[in-house]
């Protein structure tokens, strides 16, 4: 047995934290309102409330949605507010922006609920890759939240890791 291969890896104690594994589960959706306005410029409040009070909204059941405006028209914060009124009911997360400030938003809840209680004093990496799209934000939350905790932090896979912090 003097040439057996050992996956030292397997038998290290190193705690995987791979972020896709909280990746919760709905349709992710954009709102853009530019065609609520007068030539995609100009807000007019009676046309607006009119566009929101028409819209379906059941739709976005179960939906995380990013609402945004692609024309360069300035949005008075009430209309966001409106459409909120609206959209809570049946969205599961809602924010004003791009679907990477979105996943950013649905991140941050997630890791500031993230029961860290098996990482305390642990040699973590932090895996890299992803098939979903975890946002970078989520890595240097996550990275801020298990550094007090953590033993050492490294990120990458197992067999090619990073160090990034190692505890004195």
């Amino acid at each position: 047995m003097e040439n057996e291969i050992i996956n030292r890896v397997a038998n290290s104690k190193l705690v995987v934290v791979d972020l896709e594994d909280y990746y919760p589960k709905g349709p992710r959706t954009v709102l853009d309102i530019k065609d609520w306005l007068f030539q995609e410029l100009v807000l007019r409040e009676k046309d607006f409330r009119e566009h929101v009070k028409q819209h379906d909204w059941e739709q976005y059941q179960g939906h995380y949605v990013a609402l945004t405006c692609s024309s360069d028209a300035i949005i008075p914060g009430w209309a966001y507010m409106l459409i909120t009124m609206n959209l809570e009911p049946y969205a599961k997360s809602i924010v004003i922006g791009d679907l990477e400030q979105l996943e950013t938003s649905i991140y941050q809840e997630i890791i500031q609920n993230l029961d860290t209680s098996a990482f305390v004093d642990q040699p973590l990496i932090i895996k890299g890759c992803s098939n979903k799209p975890v946002p970078t934000n989520a890595y240097i939350m996550l990275s801020q939240k298990l550094k007090p905790l953590a033993r050492s932090i490294m990120y990458g896979e197992a067999c090619s890791s990073v160090p990034l912090y190692k505890r004195k």
